[in-house]
C-alpha cells in the first residue's frame, strides 16, 4: 500500500467519532518530527458513542492491516494513509473501519 506515513501526530477516529490514542512500539523512525506508527500497533479508542439498539457497544481498539510493502522498522511494516484500521468492540466484533483525518505530508512510502 502507498501513501503518507501515519504518525503519533496523525488524527484517527472510529466511524462513530471516538478518538484513537496513538502510541507506537517504534522508537526509531520519525516523519515530520513524530514517530511513525507500525502495522503491529494496537490503538485504544476513547469516546465512541456507538450502540446497537439499547446496548452500548463502543469501539475500544483499532487493529491494523495493509501497511507499507517496502518500508519497515525492525522488520515491521509502517502504517500509511491507505492502511486499514479495524475498529473493534469489547466482544471482539469489528464495527467499522477507522477514519484517517490527518496524516503528515513530508514522507511517504510504498
Amino acid at each position: 500500500m502507498a501513501g503518507n506515513h501515519l504518525t503519533t501526530s496523525s488524527q484517527i477516529q472510529c466511524p462513530h467519532g471516538g478518538q484513537a490514542m496513538l502510541f507506537t512500539a517504534n522508537a526509531q523512525a520519525l516523519a515530520a518530527g513524530s514517530f511513525v506508527l507500525l502495522e503491529s500497533d494496537i490503538h485504544p479508542v476513547v469516546g465512541c458513542p456507538f450502540a446497537v439498539g439499547p446496548k452500548y457497544s463502543p469501539c475500544i481498539r483499532i487493529e491494523w492491516s495493509g501497511g507499507s510493502s517496502k518500508t519497515t522498522v525492525n522488520g515491521t511494516a509502517t502504517l500509511v494513509q491507505s492502511s486499514i484500521g479495524k475498529c473493534i468492540n469489547a466482544e471482539g466484533v469489528i464495527q467499522g473501519v477507522a477514519i484517517v483525518a490527518n496524516a503528515q505530508t513530508k514522507a511517504s512510502a510504498l
